[in-house]
C-alpha cells in the first residue's frame, strides 16, 4: 500500500472483521483518506499507535480484551493530541458520556458510518467534535439528571441479573430494607415504574450492561 503523504492516516478497532471490511471500503473511496491499519483488541491499538500515529482513530466500544473507553484512555494518557472517533451500535448517553469524558472527539453510530463516516474523519482531524444527532439529543436531555450512586449502580446491576431485594442484601451485606431505600431512590431517578422498567432503561441509556 503506497502511502499518500498528505492523506489522513487511520486506524481502525474494532473485533468484527466484517465491519472492518465495510469500514475499507468507505475509506478507500476517499483520496484525501487512508486506512492504514485495522487491529481487534484495545492493546494492539495501544502498539498500533505508538508504532503508527495515525491522524484519526476509529475505536468500537467493545473489544475482546478490554472496553473501548479503557482503551481511548490508556492511548490519550501516553498521547494527548489523540483524535479519535467511537464508532459504535450503543445509542446510551451515558456511555457516549463516558466516552466523551476519556478524550474521544466524537461518537458516531454504526448505523450512520456510510452516510458520516469520511466527514467525521475530516472534521476530526481539524481539531473538531462530533456527535450522532440522536445521540446528542439524549445527552442533551439527560445529563441534568441526578445521577446513581456507587452503591444504586450496584444494586441495580444485581437486580438485572434477576436477583430479588434479599439476594441483592446477602450479596451486598445489607439490609433488606436499605435495598428497598436504594430501589426507590433508583426509580425516581430514571423515571421507572417498576424493577423491570429501570433495568430496561439503565440499559438503553447505557447505564448498566450485561
Amino acid at each position: 500500500m503506497n502511502e499518500n503523504p498528505k492523506s489522513i492516516k487511520v486506524l481502525a478497532v474494532d473485533d468484527h472483521p466484517l465491519f472492518l471490511e465495510g469500514i475499507a471500503a468507505v475509506i478507500g473511496a476517499a483520496s484525501d483518506i487512508q486506512l492504514i491499519a485495522t487491529v481487534s483488541s484495545g492493546e494492539d491499538a495501544l502498539k498500533s499507535y505508538r508504532a503508527m500515529r495515525p491522524d484519526v482513530t476509529l475505536m468500537d466500544l467493545r473489544l475482546s480484551d478490554m472496553n473501548g473507553i479503557e482503551a481511548i484512555r490508556a492511548i490519550r494518557q501516553e498521547f494527548a493530541n489523540a483524535r479519535i472517533i467511537v464508532l459504535t451500535s450503543h445509542t446510551g448517553y451515558r456511555l457516549a458520556h463516558h466516552a466523551l469524558d476519556a478524550g474521544a472527539a466524537a461518537y458516531l453510530l454504526k448505523d450512520n458510518a456510510h452516510r458520516d463516516l469520511l466527514s467525521t474523519i475530516r472534521a476530526v482531524n481539524q481539531g473538531l467534535k462530533e456527535v450522532d444527532p440522536t445521540v446528542a439529543r439524549e445527552l442533551a436531555q439527560h445529563l441534568a439528571d441526578s445521577p446513581l450512586t456507587e452503591r444504586e449502580l450496584e444494586v441495580l446491576t444485581i437486580i438485572a441479573d434477576g436477583n430479588s431485594n434479599r439476594a441483592v442484601a446477602e450479596t451486598l451485606g445489607i439490609h433488606e430494607d436499605t435495598v428497598k431505600g436504594h430501589v426507590k431512590n433508583i426509580l425516581a431517578k430514571l423515571g421507572a415504574r417498576d424493577r423491570t422498567h429501570a433495568v430496561t432503561v439503565a440499559l438503553r441509556r447505557g447505564i448498566i450492561s450485561l
